[in-house]
């Protein structure tokens, strides 16, 4: 990258998703140049710094190394906003997973507190950048099935299941709508623009559980759900365009996830958008069967770490990144006003809005096309 100094990057938080970042920021992207890691448990940090080769630091010394530019907060959603706040009042630019906080409030604060002090601040969930999500939205843009008039989401999900696989789940911001139906949000977001009003269910089922798999240590131990795990919802785009979703994870763990856009022409189908890639496929008028559509974008794998580069890339070409905090911090307005919907129940007016992020120019498919896929970041 002749001409262009790399970004330093730290990371704060070396649980399981850790692992996926370092990976493939510290091999895909040049732009990032990984410098050191922190956790507030000694054994993930040192397994993550011996594992990647990069430094074993507490959090203020992230915070008062000046070379480091960028930090990326992939702690527990609960810590979300505390370490968010450290790194933005310590002048440094932020990457954060989802969901950007728990509370309208709390997020609120924290988008004022970058813009203040001038740092870019993007946010998860970045598989919109993907080639599944870019695919869809350059067949959309181009007017494939004419004008979109309609979209509905669609998720199953076992919450007990996933509270004795991963607990945090059954925590704050665990919940099918925060940690995972953000996805789907996003996606929605990133195509069709900011929602004007919303309205919804929201309810936690039998949240009195016991643990049931006999090989944990908990087993038989009560708990208790702290998280939703029925979400339905409705809402009007700006555009005019109609959205619902249902989210729901009193069901069964095999996933059959949908996003599925409607208009005039045709009828459009997104895979799941907690993956980078996947088959979208249309139905035009005429049609009885959904045909295959050829893919137009990379990046089909398990990229995360798309968010931090293009982050980096923002920095380095003076512009707002594409996973920006008005989107994500509209994302999370959106699902929380199904939540203040339901306990008052008459419809919630967004207070937020967003400009919808500037798609992935197309032409860069990897090494064998001349160039690679990381390029399509830096436009």
């Amino acid at each position: 990258m002749a001409g262009i100094p790399k970004v330093k990057v730290a990371v704060v938080g070396c649980g399981v998703i850790s692992e996926t970042y370092l990976t493939n920021m510290t091999k895909f992207f040049e732009i990032l140049d990984v410098v050191g890691c922190c956790d507030i448990i000694k054994e993930r940090v040192e397994k993550r710094a011996n594992q990647f080769n990069i430094r074993q630091m507490t959090i203020d010394e992230i915070l008062n190394d000046k070379s480091i530019e960028l930090v990326l907060n992939i702690t527990d959603p609960v810590n979300h906003h505390l370490v968010s706040s450290q790194v933005l009042n310590a002048g440094k630019n932020l990457y954060s997973e989802k969901p950007i906080d728990l509370s309208i409030e709390a997020a609120r604060e924290l988008v004022q507190l970058a813009d203040k002090k001038g740092l870019l601040y993007g946010n998860a969930p970045d598989t919109f950048m993907g080639e599944a999500i870019q695919t869809a939205r350059f067949y959309l843009d181009s007017g494939l099935i004419g004008d979109i008039t309609s979209v509905t989401a669609v998720l199953n999900r076992d919450a007990g299941l996933l509270a004795e696989l991963y607990p945090f789940t059954a925590g704050p911001g665990g919940g099918i709508g925060l940690d995972v139906g953000v996805y789907y949000v996003t996606a929605m977001l990133s195509i069709l623009g900011p929602v004007k009003q919303v309205s919804g269910f929201v309810q936690t089922r039998n949240p009195e559980r016991t643990h049931y798999l006999p090989n944990k240590e908990n087993f038989g131990e009560k708990f208790c759900l702290q998280a939703e795990n029925l979400v339905a919802g409705s809402f009007e785009f700006a555009s005019g365009v109609y959205g619902s979703l249902m989210f729901n994870s009193c069901s069964i763990g095999n996933e059959k996830p949908q996003i599925v856009m409607y208009g005039t022409d045709g009828i459009l189908y997104m895979p799941d958008p907690n993956r980078f890639g996947g088959e979208v496929k249309v139905i035009l008028k005429g049609q009885t069967e959904p045909v295959t559509l050829q893919p137009t974008h990379t990046f089909s794998e398990s990229h995360r770490g798309i968010g931090p580069a293009e982050l980096a890339w923002s920095l380095r070409k003076g512009r707002k990144p594409r996973t920006s905090k008005e989107m994500a911090f509209h994302g999370l307005e959106l699902l929380l006003g199904l939540y203040k919907s339901c306990e008052t129940k008459q419809f919630y007016q967004m207070t937020s809005t967003f400009q919808r992020p500037n798609p992935i120019p197309r032409g860069y498919l990897g090494s064998s096309y001349g160039g690679n896929a990381e390029s399509g970041l830096a436009v």
